[in-house]
């Protein structure tokens, strides 16, 4: 690829250059990543020491509680990682009807916070199992950096200080959480310092005893004390036989590339979707920032979301398999569903039967990690382990409870998923490691940015730099504010219905990207860290 080194979008970031680095949503968490690297650490060193950072500089995204997914490229083939968590034994639609009552459809209610909202958390797990499996360093030596900082304190950066105080009015009241996260009974403003003791703790047992004493010994012993004490039903069990799963990458062909994504319970395949959609199409042809390229991205996006939100859950319970939803013929009958004179609102199609952080490291050796992990909405499910830190995710509102729903809730099941890493090769090597993190943002967001870097070469900081649009589940379409009035008007005489969204936090994503530049491994790579968030890419 021959980039076009020129950013034509404002901007507050410029490309990094190196043989090893670390790109993150926070500066104090790329720093330890990196710090792993000089001791001697391999890019799974360095990922799990910046994911553990990011509970405690970013816990408004990410906790000890949180769910997580990778892709690694160990040098000679890419391997993948499910670390979300499954639902308690004792999760029935009946269970919730029960506790919640009915919604105007005649299904069980379910809650959005509070226990009843909590899928056992995989991160930890997926953090046992990266190392276990490739890393270097010893597991006490990666936590370290994170458990010292807890310590001894952080200050409180701007964006992370502004989703914490919007956090509050919702989650004040969740059994916890004051404790935790107000302390003098408000959110912390920027600047300010705040010390996470409880997290070092449960940081420094990690190290010294391993994950499983998250899952069987103090730390879950803590957990399932303050779930019975607090109105919860996860169980000692659940959490004693919880186990992430290796899984097998799926992959679309683009522009002559390969697009790695988790397989479902993610959502990773709409991005292959669309862009198996998109390869249809001659986007270079069309001008990058135009309303004509534009309407072909976002209206291959609103076909691949149809499928996905019908179809995408735990794939042990789902009608048509990836490969089915990814055939090549399917593909191109979808394709033909666009129209390029006029926005849709489109119903799925029939295929054939038969608060979240990313990150990304590379190493000089060539190892390379696509890694992310979340809470969910914000501080996930508001509950807060006392004494420990362990802020948990609520992931279990992904679930349905329509009993027709391939998604619809049951015992020891995985709920559809938002966070999803993503990676690129050629010709069966490591390219670039990528994602964007944000909701239904995401897989937006590896289309976006992938368009603009292989139809269009432009380099990776300007591709993340540009303006995103969003498309929503009613299939209406937010725009950033910096997007191109000719664009915006193009875009509305098409048909579709328009929003300009002011907060980019959530709305439009934020991405890490690590390109790989020649064949040549001291050659080394060029990074970029999204100005949407407080992060950065540093290297040496």
């Amino acid at each position: 690829m021959s980039f076009d080194w020129h950013n034509p979008y404002p901007s507050i970031r410029i490309p990094l250059f190196a043989r090893n680095v670390v790109s993150t949503s926070h500066p104090l968490a790329a720093q330890a990543g990196l710090r792993l690297l000089l001791a001697g650490g391999n890019a799974v060193d360095a990922a799990i020491a910046a994911a553990a950072m990011l509970t405690v500089v970013e816990p408004v995204s990410c906790g000890l509680g949180s769910d997580a997914f990778a892709l690694v490229w160990d040098g000679q083939s890419l391997q993948g990682l499910n670390a979300s968590g499954t639902a308690p034994a004792a999760w029935t639609p009946e269970y919730f009807r029960q506790r919640h009552g009915e919604d105007g459809k005649g299904h069980a209610k379910r809650p959005v916070r509070g226990w009843d909202s909590i899928t056992v958390p995989g991160a930890v797990a997926g953090w046992a199992a990266l190392h276990e499996r490739f890393g270097k360093r010893p597991f006490a030596d990666v936590l370290a950096p994170a458990a010292e900082v807890a310590e001894r304190g952080i200050t409180i950066a701007p964006i992370v200080a502004h989703k914490w105080a919007a956090a509050v009015p919702d989650l004040r009241d969740q059994p916890g959480f004051a404790e935790a996260f107000m302390p003098g009974g408000r959110a912390p403003r920027t600047g300010e310092k705040f010390v996470f003791a409880d997290a070092a703790r449960t940081l420094r047992l990690l190290g010294e005893q391993g994950a499983r004493a998250f899952y069987e010994g103090e730390i879950g012993e803590a957990i399932i004390a303050h779930a019975r004490a607090t109105g919860g039903n996860l169980s000692a069990a659940d959490l004693r036989d919880y186990r992430p799963e290796w899984v097998t990458p799926i992959s679309q062909r683009y522009r002559g590339y390969d697009v790695h994504e988790i397989p479902p319970n993610g959502q990773g395949i709409a991005a292959l979707i669309a862009l198996g959609i998109l390869e249809h199409f001659d986007l270079a042809s069309l001008a990058v920032d135009s309303a004509a390229s534009q309407h072909l991205q976002i209206e291959a996006m609103k076909l691949a979301f149809a499928d996905v939100y019908r179809y995408v859950a735990d794939p042990r319970s789902m009608e048509v398999t990836p490969e089915q939803m990814l055939d090549p013929a399917y593909l191109a009958q979808r394709a033909k569903a666009i129209d390029p004179g006029k926005a849709s609102n489109p119903g799925f199609g029939l295929p054939r039967s038969g608060g979240t952080v990313y990150l990304s490291v590379a190493d000089e050796n060539g190892m390379m990690v696509s890694f992310i992990q979340s809470n969910y909405m914000g501080f996930g499910s508001g509950v807060v382990v006392p004494g420990y830190g362990v802020s948990l995710q609520n992931r279990g509102a992904g679930f349905s409870s329509d009993p027709a729903s391939a998604n619809v809730v049951a015992p020891g099941k995985r709920p559809f998923h938002t966070i999803i890493p993503a990676f690129l090769t050629r010709d069966g090597v490591a390219q670039m490691s990528f994602g964007v993190m944000g909701g239904d943002m995401q897989p937006q967001g590896h289309v976006q940015t992938l368009v603009r870097m292989l139809d269009y070469g432009q380099q990776p900081q300007a591709a993340c730099d540009a303006p995103r649009w969003k498309v929503n589940r009613d299939f209406s379409v937010d725009l950033e504010a910096s997007m191109n009035a000719d664009a915006v008007r193009g875009l509305h005489t098409l048909g579709n219905t328009l929003k300009s969204v002011e907060d980019p936090y959530m709305d439009f994503g934020s991405g890490q990207f690590i390109w790989r530049l020649s064949d040549d491994p001291n050659h080394g790579y060029v990074a970029a860290s999204d100005g949407r968030r407080d992060g950065q890419a540093v290297g040496f």
